[in-house]
Order: structure tokens, then C-alpha cells, then sequence
């Protein structure tokens, strides 16, 4: 087939300019209208309404593989054709694999994706939207899982699907169409470029954060795995009936205190935003995040996984519902990652969500300047984000190798996300700063970008004691300084935390060890936790 080149994809929810603001049915909390039928999806179109379910299965995903650990290798290996796979990145940010530890251990870093993909029959029943089953899938939910290298925590990252982000150039593997960068895209877009693959790059233009592997899972998986757990307890610390006069609810119906739920219980738990709290999306990612700690702690501890009819369904509920990347394609090597991931205890387990603001325009969310670039700098040194770890031995600081005024840097204004808008004409005020401060051959970037946080890189580690002694200068912590051959040279990428001034901002240069309280972390064995029933919802 021949190449082609587009830049967005028309008549596709989510691909419209952030100046045309969202499609009806699509605005951030505030501007939400309650569903034809009744349900809390904002207003949004049927097929979208059991979506919020995989906000649990990426995570769930993999931890339930560590359920099918116990059924036994041979039964395993009839399951490998069950497996989809595709290619693990589609771009051209070559980020550098971390550097093992003194131990000889390496992090682990997995995008977890769930699609809304209408392939098949059932998605379509699942997911309703009967009119959108050609059409190709969005990425509505994604995590990073980023298991630390000595295995003894998991800190998972999620992102709201629109926030709007710059998704590279990707090339479709299955037709060799070329999807142009895009600037200011919803990230949920990226799967529509080329596959899982493209969101991977789009992660790593993002984060900065090497990414080892992808796991994506649709509907029909989502329900089926659902039921095979056998329930999952919950607590609420009021009555609550998600349900009101204007059709706004998931029809949540619970007493107070702990209940088990499965089955269209659980859908409406994992869906229900009126009722928890404020009402707020906020509210129900913290539900989901309870949910999704339950359910691991129950699998860590072997309930409902003595009966081995269960576990042969819940093995091929799992395996059945993933398309994973090539270099872990096959069931004994997912079997291997389950056996890894196991190692870590519950305590150390971190679910929290990517710290965004709103944008200027209704209906998409921006990375938080300074609080997003700290979890994704946390998640690049290897130290988690529940700030638990030991304190790590401090890595020796590289003298610069090359004379000030011969080290060629390039300056590039990423501010085009700032929440109070584009800052034009950074690249070239830190660029002068530079040549004041004796590096000559420092050059504006004429171009405009968007980077939620500041970064200082370098393309091989020969320049690390270079762009070590550059960020110094520039007052940025030696945390953002990172190895990326994305570049020819150094390069100073100007976040949006740096709206202004010569100098990166005190407060933002403060090395924390622990993601911020914008990052609504959960630990995963919180046992006690209890979602707060907003009054109005009780019964």
C-alpha cells in the first residue's frame, strides 16, 4: 500500500483543535451533562459509558498475571495464541535504557493501555456506539508501572486521557502511513498513529522515562476478567445511591461499610463519579485506585484462586485480553514478569495520578508545571514515589570535559503548555544568560514546543560533566539532567515551570523524594481506606 501522510484524523472524537474547544458531552468537570439514560457519563455518547472500567485493568492486568503464575507452565503454554503483539515504539526518541545497579538490577518501566476498541462483536455489545465499529481505537486509559530496580516497590502513573500533549511523528507499521508530529493532541489520540507503539513514544516525549514494555486490553477482556476474580471489597462511609432527579448516577446502590462486588456491581463502582465526594473526576480515580488495591491484595493473598476452574478462567481472561509488545509475546515470558512483579509487597505499592491543571480552553487538561516533571524525574532516578526509599548513594558528579566557550548547546522554548500561555522569546533570554556565563556557542531554537517541565540533555555520556555543569549554572537540580540521543549536543529544553527569569525557580529546584500531594497517591495497602459519600447521594 502506498505511504501517506496526515496530520490528524477527521470525524474522530478527540481530534479536534484545542481552539474549537470539545465535542458536546466531552467538557471537564463543571461543564458535564448527565446521559441520555441516566448514567454519570458527562453527557458523553453510550459507547463510552463502561470505559471507566479499565482505569483498573492496566494495573490489574499485570498483577493478575500473578495469579496465573500458579496454573501451571504447560497449561500456560496453550495460551500463546491467545496473544496479540505489535512493535514496542514507533518513534525516534532514543532514550537510554537505565544503567543496571551495583547488584547488577535494572528498573522496570510497563505502559499499561486500555482501549476502547468496537473490533468484534462483543466490544461492541460491551461498549456500545454500534456506529463507531470501524473506526480505530483511543487510548483512553494509560499508566506507567515502573517497578523499582531492586524490586522492592511499584509506583504506577496514570494521566487523564485529554491531556494534551505533543505526540511524535509515528509511522504505521500495518500500512506504512506517516502520522506527522502533532503539538497540543490528547494523548488518547496516540493509539490512532500507528498501534501501542505510538503512545509508547509519545510517553517517552513526554516523561522522559525509558519504557520497557506495553501491555494494551479492550472490553470484552475488561468484563470477563471482572467476573473470574470473584469480587472485590469495597467501602463506602455512608449509604450511597448514585442516582438523582436529573438521570445524573451509575446506579450505585451500597450500605455503608464493606461490600464484595462483582460482575455489573463493579462496573458501577469503578464508573461512579455522582456520589463520591465532590463529584469530581478526582473523586473516582480515587475510587478506582481503592478498587484496584483490593483487587491485588486479594490476589497476593490467593483468594478465590483454590478452585482450579476459577483460575483456569481467570488465566484465560488475562492472557486473552492483552496485545502485548514483541519482546514479551509469549505466555513463559509473561509468566517470568508476573514472577518479578510478585516480589514487590503491597505496602510499597504507589497508584497515583499525573499532577494536570485545565487548560485555557474547555475540555483538556496540561501537565501541572513543577509537580508532573517532579513524579516523572522520580520515576527516571529509580526512587518511588511513596518516598519510602533508603536514602540512595549519591552518584558522582562528571567534571566537564569540553572548554565553555566550545560546547555547542542548543536552547529550546517548550513553554507552549504554560497555563498562562506561551512564553515567547525564552530560548533566546536563557540562551543570552549562557553566552554571559562564557558559553558562546549556546543557539535559540526558534521553534515553539510543549514540555510541562525542564530538562538539560545530552546525547552520550561523555557530556553528562558538560550538561551537569550547564544545569548548575542555570540553578536546575542535577534530577533533570538526563541522557537522551535525541539530540546531537546539549540541549536546554525550557519547561513550563520556567515561565520566566534566568534562573530556575528556587521553590521548583527542591529535590523531593516522594511524588507531591497533587499526585493523590494511594498506597496499595491501605486497608482502612473508605470512599467519603457525598450527602446529596445518600439514602
Amino acid at each position: 500500500m502506498p505511504r501517506s501522510s496526515v496530520d490528524r484524523l477527521p470525524d474522530q472524537r478527540g481530534s479536534q483543535s484545542p481552539e474549537s474547544g470539545p465535542p458536546p458531552g466531552d467538557r471537564p468537570e463543571g461543564g458535564d451533562r448527565p446521559g441520555p439514560d441516566g448514567d454519570d457519563t458527562g453527557g458523553r455518547p453510550p459507547g463510552r459509558r463502561r470505559r471507566r472500567i479499565l482505569r483498573i485493568l492496566a494495573v490489574a492486568v499485570a498483577l493478575l498475571l500473578l495469579a496465573t503464575a500458579g496454573a501451571g507452565y504447560l497449561y500456560l503454554r496453550h495460551l500463546d495464541n491467545t496473544l496479540r503483539k505489535g512493535r514496542l515504539d514507533l518513534g525516534d526518541n532514543k532514550i537510554g535504557k537505565p544503567a543496571p545497579n551495583a547488584a547488577g538490577q535494572s528498573p522496570l518501566n510497563i505502559l499499561l493501555i486500555g482501549s476502547d476498541s468496537r473490533q468484534g462483536e462483543e466490544n461492541v455489545r460491551l461498549g456500545g456506539a454500534r456506529k463507531d465499529a470501524g473506526r480505530k481505537p483511543l487510548a483512553d486509559v494509560q499508566m506507567l508501572v515502573h517497578v523499582a530496580a531492586d524490586r522492592r516497590s511499584m509506583s504506577v502513573v496514570s494521566i487523564p486521557r485529554d491531556t494534551r500533549v505533543t505526540i511524535p511523528e509515528c509511522t504505521d507499521p500495518e500500512d506504512g502511513t506517516v502520522y506527522r508530529e502533532q503539538a497540543m493532541a490528547p494523548i488518547n489520540q496516540a493509539l490512532q498513529h500507528g498501534g501501542p507503539g505510538c503512545a509508547v513514544a509519545t510517553w517517552k516525549e513526554l516523561t522522559g522515562v525509558y519504557i520497557d514494555h506495553f501491555m494494551m486490553v479492550d472490553f470484552a477482556g475488561v468484563v470477563r476478567m471482572a467476573d473470574a476474580i470473584g469480587g472485590v471489597p469495597v467501602c463506602v462511609d455512608k449509604n450511597i445511591y448514585s442516582h438523582d432527579s436529573q438521570g445524573h448516577g451509575s446506579g450505585l446502590k451500597l450500605r455503608a461499610g464493606t461490600t464484595r462486588v462483582q460482575g455489573e456491581q463493579a462496573l458501577q463502582w469503578l464508573r461512579t463519579r455522582y456520589g463520591f465526594e465532590d463529584g469530581s473526576d478526582i473523586g473516582r480515580a480515587r475510587a478506582q485506585h481503592m478498587y484496584m488495591n483490593s483487587m491485588v491484595r486479594e490476589l497476593k493473598a490467593g483468594t478465590k484462586l483454590t478452585d482450579p476452574d476459577k483460575l483456569r478462567r481467570l488465566a484465560e481472561a488475562a492472557v486473552g485480553a492483552l496485545t502485548v509488545d514483541e519482546s514479551i509475546g509469549t505466555v513463559s515470558k509473561l509468566y517470568d514478569l508476573a514472577n518479578d512483579l510478585k516480589r514487590v509487597p503491597t505496602e510499597r505499592i504507589t497508584m497515583t495520578t499525573m499532577p494536570f491543571v485545565y487548560g485555557p480552553q474547555a475540555g483538556y487538561v496540561l501537565p501541572k508545571p513543577g509537580d508532573a516533571e517532579q513524579v516523572f524525574s522520580l520515576l527516571r532516578s529509580d526512587i518511588a514515589l511513596d518516598g519510602k526509599d533508603r536514602k540512595k548513594k549519591q552518584e558522582p558528579q562528571a567534571s566537564p570535559g569540553t572548554p565553555k566557550d566550545a560546547l555547542k548547546i542548543t536552547v529550546t522554548n517548550g513553554t507552549a503548555s504554560a497555563p498562562g500561555g506561551a512564553e515567547p522569546g525564552r530560548a533566546g533570554e536563557i540562551t543570552a544568560a549562557l553566552s554571559d556565563l562564557g558559553w558562546t556557542e549556546a543557539t535559540a531554537d526558534t521553534g515553539l514546543t510543549s514540555r510541562p517541565g525542564t530538562a538539560v540533555t545530552y546525547p552520550q555520556t561523555a557530556l553528562r560533566g558538560d550538561a551537569l555543569a550547564v544545569a548548575k549554572a542555570l540553578g536546575v537540580p542535577s534530577r533533570l539532567v538526563k541522557l537522551s540521543d535525541d539530540s546531537e549536543q546539549v540541549q536546554v529544553v525550557i519547561g513550563a515551570d520556567w515561565p520566566k527569569g534566568d534562573r530556575y525557580p528556587e521553590d521548583a529546584a527542591r529535590d523531593g523524594n516522594k511524588a507531591p500531594e497533587s499526585a493523590d497517591a494511594i498506597n496499595g495497602d491501605d486497608r482502612k481506606a473508605c470512599m467519603k459519600v457525598n450527602d446529596s447521594y445518600v439514602w
